[in-house]
């Protein structure tokens, strides 16, 4: 006889039982942990889209910008799914990379050399049903990594680029590096700001993919 040990993928639990079968054909399983917030699971399943890693992973894709068709080509799902899964998530979906700041978060009393922190900036534009309506993704990623500092969801308009500049405060950016537009121009200190095409391309190379 071969027994296998099964674990429940949200709580981490090994007191399981089965729990019949799905339409489909593959056995359900049922964490008896009463703090498991899910309870039934698979353990083999058809559809993709339904696999926790599957879900966490399409989350780490949307904040370090990447798109609908690009998550659901690599994962590889349906871009339906993708889209179901950030609706699902939107109200815990944080405008700032908070992981990130965590480990900007110096001690007072330790002396060290940082670079200066350096941030791209750019808009892009998507629709969904009617092309007289785009909405703008403004956001901002870190020159040295390429990693997503934060970002906002807007119109292309003044007011949306001062919230993106309010959630980067945070951050201690010294240097933005952005595209010609007015709005970074009227807002970003001219001491701050380097405009040109010369220092953008990892966030304008993410636009094009």
């Amino acid at each position: 006889m071969t027994c296998i040990a099964v674990q429940c993928p949200h709580g981490h639990n090994e007191q399981i039982v089965k729990r019949g079968k799905t339409a489909r054909g593959p056995q359900g399983s049922l964490c008896q942990n009463i703090m498991c917030l899910a309870g039934s699971f698979l353990l083999d399943y058809r559809n993709r889209g339904y696999v926790p890693e599957v879900k966490r992973t399409i989350i780490d894709m949307s904040l370090n910008a990447s798109g609908i068709r690009d998550t659901a080509w690599v994962l590889p799902i349906s871009t339906d799914t993708v889209l179901r899964e950030l609706k699902k998530n939107a109200p815990v979906l944080q405008s700032v990379n908070t992981a990130l700041l965590s480990t900007r978060q110096y001690d007072a009393i330790t002396v060290g050399i940082e670079r200066a922190g350096e941030a791209e900036m750019d808009e892009r534009w998507s629709c969904i049903g009617k092309k007289k309506e785009p909405q703008w993704l403004w956001h901002a990623i870190d020159h040295l990594m390429g990693a997503v500092l934060a970002y906002v969801f807007g119109r292309r308009q003044d007011e949306v680029l001062l919230q993106l500049k309010g959630l980067l405060e945070p951050f201690g950016i010294t240097q933005y590096y952005t595209d010609h537009w007015g709005a970074y121009t009227r807002h970003l200190e001219p001491e701050m700001h380097r405009p040109g095409k010369r220092n953008t391309q990892k966030i304008e190379r993410q636009h094009l993919t």
